[in-house]
């Protein structure tokens, strides 16, 4: 049996971060009990300077990326279909929003102490693309992170205060240092990287041949 380390560098707001993590599931459980991976997340904002109230989610990919407003849907309508296929509901309208997803990773740092962090980030994820949820509002952020079983007050006492700001900040750095510029990206053993929400089989592929060499 071969144990890989997998670091995920992906921001809550990327689509394309949970379903990377869906098919990369998806393939270690085909390849079980010969490999299995020891998964951490690793923080990557994609819209660091967004205040906290957000935006409107088809307004902001039309500033961001010159889309019009038909490319914006037609583009969620396809993120839609590649969520069904990796098993995960995108819940796309005309209310949905883009948020600063710092205080996110403040809580995901902190759950990683607590054993509880891909647990929080599939919540996360969940919440904000399926269930529509606005994590920019401290009450729904710390219900979802009682969802998990995770204690509510620490959350809000986090939240209060700067914990974790620098742990986040420092991890962010390290990530550019490497190259890191776009997410999701995969961290293999600390020697391999695979970008982007790849195929249930491009995963299966690539970790049966980093396996194989180690």
């Amino acid at each position: 049996m071969t144990l890989l380390k997998i670091e995920i560098v992906s921001d809550v707001m990327c689509p394309w971060c949970v379903v990377g993590y869906k098919n990369l599931e998806a393939a270690l459980a085909q390849l079980q009990p010969s490999i299995r991976a020891d998964i951490s997340w690793h923080a990557f904002e994609l819209n660091p300077d967004m205040p906290v109230e957000g935006q409107n989610l088809a307004e902001h990919l039309m500033q961001k990326y010159g889309q019009t407003r038909a490319q914006s849907v037609e583009n969620r309508e396809r993120l839609t279909q590649v969520g069904k296929q990796a098993g995960f509901d995108f819940n796309f309208d005309d209310n949905s929003i883009m948020i600063n997803s710092f205080d996110c990773h403040r809580l995901l740092s902190w759950a990683k102490d607590q054993n509880k962090q891909t647990e929080l980030k599939l919540a996360l994820f969940k919440a904000h693309f399926s269930d529509k949820v606005y994590l920019n509002d401290q009450a729904s952020l710390l219900d979802v992170v009682a969802s998990v079983g995770l204690i509510r007050d620490d959350a809000s006492k986090i939240l209060a205060s700067k914990a974790y700001e620098k742990e986040v900040k420092a991890e962010q750095n390290q990530m550019r240092q490497f190259g890191i510029t776009s997410v999701p990206t995969f961290i293999i053993n600390e020697k391999y990287a695979i970008s982007g929400g790849q195929a249930v089989e491009t995963f299966k592929e690539a970790l049966e041949k980093i396996s194989n060499e180690v």
